[in-house]
């Protein structure tokens, strides 16, 4: 997997939680059981952005199991939720790590993933009759005000980037969210789809900044010969972000799956 600090990951969380899909939220809890515990897996978790947004919207009483590979982040997590320090790749592999969830889940994890592993995901899933959300899958959509001429190729490095081996595999990217819908939908899963965007306007200077060096990082790694034009791309794009004018939508999707309730497990 692709490494994260905890600080990006604590600067992404607050417009994480304002632009996910609360429909789809809503319509996973409705199906989960009720008056008994029902068993929660959160993949990639991260130092626990998903737990802090869906467990107050779900039934209780909730056990959670965190996975991720990273113990400094997990350790940064709510002590009240269990957690295990795992590669995803194998995760997925681990059928008695999704044994008995009623529910499994993840942020900002299916466009890092290859096609033999949403297989794999949807294979564990299927079998131990979970539910599924996963939040936040980027989709590929940049939109950028004001305008620069370069704005289109600089997305499409970006993109190409996306595609490249994140740890899971040479990733899906902006197609993930499109492929697990197939996927979950050829097993036997009602699936939805919502838009989730970030929206950021120029009070989100900080988060901003970053995202344009992550792309123009990945931009150069992509089309190194285009270093020059990247770096004046990038040198523009901060200025307008510093002038506080800058806007920028990142596409992103939500998408929840459940089967019908004779096959659903939990």
């Amino acid at each position: 997997m692709s490494d994260f600090t905890a600080d990006w990951l604590d600067l992404r969380e607050p417009v994480d939680s304002a632009s996910r899909s609360t429909r789809l939220t809503r319509d996973v809890a409705a199906i989960l059981p009720r008056y008994r515990a029902i068993d929660i897996l959160d993949l990639g978790a991260g130092t626990g952005a998903n737990v802090r947004y869906l467990a107050g919207k779900l039934p209780l009483p909730q056990r959670w199991m965190l996975v991720d590979r990273d113990e400094r982040l997990l350790s940064r997590a709510s002590k009240a939720w269990a957690s295990r320090c795992l590669d995803l790749q194998h995760a997925v592999l681990d059928a008695s790590l999704f044994s008995g969830r009623a529910l499994v889940t993840a942020s900002a994890l299916l466009d890092l993933a290859s096609e033999a592993w949403l297989q794999a995901l949807v294979a564990r899933c299927r079998e131990a009759g979970a539910a599924v959300l996963f939040a936040l899958t980027y989709d590929g959509r940049m939109d950028f005000a004001p305008a620069e001429l370069e704005d289109e190729a600089m997305c499409e490095l970006v993109n190409q980037h996306q595609r490249t081996d994140k740890g899971l595999g040479p990733a899906e990217g902006p197609a993930a969210v499109a492929r697990a819908s197939e996927l979950f939908t050829a097993a036997g899963y009602y699936v939805e789809r919502e838009a989730s965007d970030w929206e950021l306007t120029p009070e989100s200077h900080e988060l901003q900044r970053q995202l344009i060096a992550g792309w123009a990082d990945a931009a150069v790694a992509t089309a190194p010969d285009q270093s020059a034009a990247v770096a004046d791309w990038r040198a523009r794009r901060i200025a307008h972000v510093d002038a506080g004018r800058s806007q920028l939508i990142v596409g992103h999707k939500d998408l929840a799956g459940w089967l019908p309730a004779t096959e659903a497990g939990g």
